[in-house]
């Protein structure tokens, strides 16, 4: 086999509409045979996950009057607060080249390298030896690559962390807290030298010694970014694919499942579902839209919905008899 293509990449923009554009274009167009470490920061930034209802995970005025910014991510998971204490990172893998143990091992000796011991944990997490978070984990998946981005709270600004972040109350009580803030801790707690530029460094660092040598790095802003990239920006951007239409429903219901938190709305006309929209901070990115297309047009029968469930959530036989049995009671 050919010498892997290894690359670093560093967003010079604090902009959180062209990063995830920028990050996207990585993707799309990654060659064979390379693995792609992207390093990147947001100012003053809500990011929620693909699935995630905006007006809900978001106190979107008060976001909006500090001039912060809304962005969605095409990956599953909950919603997070960036600003300029905050470090994002983005591993990039081509077909049979993503490794969760290894980018893992780059974050954690990354760390380790700042005298702060770590782990991974539950389905997205990394906390310290005492079980405080302090970096969260999203994935895509598509056409043999994968992508793994996440963030390292550095020294990130927990009021308005608070402020901006409206997690629900089953969330909280499945983690045995009651605040953002109790779940979390900024690593400047445990050493008051780190800073972005030190974790970066150490980031590169690590990166090189578990993959090897560097084909190509480079830094990128708006200027300097490929003409495509700007045509994705409108995409993250856009009302549309941050907000999303909410359309009045009839019925609403939502509950917490050990697989993330899910609501389900929907209207119905002659028996029939006439309007649905999924929310989740599932990890499976594509969860609500396998859902929503099964579910269209269906009668609105427990025994119809959970055999089209079933068929539609095979690979996933647990999330189906999850959501069975829950609808066995609701509906």
């Amino acid at each position: 086999m050919d010498s892997i293509n290894l690359q670093i990449i560093t967003s010079n923009s604090f902009d959180p509409w062209f990063n995830l554009a920028f990050e996207e274009y990585l993707y799309n167009t990654i060659p064979d045979n390379t693995v792609i470490l992207y390093l990147w920061q947001n100012k003053n930034t809500v990011v929620i996950g693909k699935s995630q209802n905006a007006w809900k995970e978001c106190r979107i005025a008060a976001l909006e009057a500090d001039n912060g910014k809304l962005a969605r991510r095409p990956s599953g998971g909950g919603a997070v607060y960036h600003d300029l204490g905050n470090m994002c990172y983005t591993f990039i893998a081509s077909s049979g080249l993503y490794d969760l143990e290894r980018q893992l091992k780059v974050i954690l000796e990354a760390v380790k390298a700042h005298n702060i011991e770590a782990k991974f944990t539950g389905r997205n997490d990394i906390v310290t030896s005492e079980g405080r978070k302090f970096s969260g984990n999203a994935f895509r998946f598509s056409g043999g690559k994968g992508l793994m981005h996440g963030t390292l709270l550095l020294d990130t600004d927990s009021e308005k962390m608070a402020r901006y972040l409206q997690v629900s109350p089953a969330k909280m009580k499945a983690k045995g807290v009651n605040s953002v803030r109790s779940r979390v801790i900024n690593l400047i707690e445990l050493n008051k030298e780190i800073t972005p530029n030190s974790v970066k460094t150490a980031l590169k660092d690590a990166f090189r010694a578990e993959y090897g040598s560097l084909t190509i790095e480079f830094d990128c802003n708006e200027e300097t970014a490929p003409y495509e990239v700007a045509e994705l920006y409108e995409k993250y951007a856009s009302w549309q694919w941050r907000m999303g239409e909410t359309p009045q429903f009839d019925m609403y219901y939502e509950t917490k499942f050990p697989w993330g938190c899910f609501e389900l709305a929907f209207s119905a006309e002659k028996g029939f579902i006439d309007t649905l929209e999924i929310f989740t901070d599932s990890m499976d990115a594509d969860l609500a839209e396998k859902i929503k297309n099964s579910l269209a047009g269906c009668r609105l029968s427990y025994d119809e919905i959970c055999s089209k469930l079933s068929d539609a959530l095979s690979d996933t036989p647990n999330v189906a008899e999850d959501l069975c049995l829950w609808l066995k009671e609701i509906l």
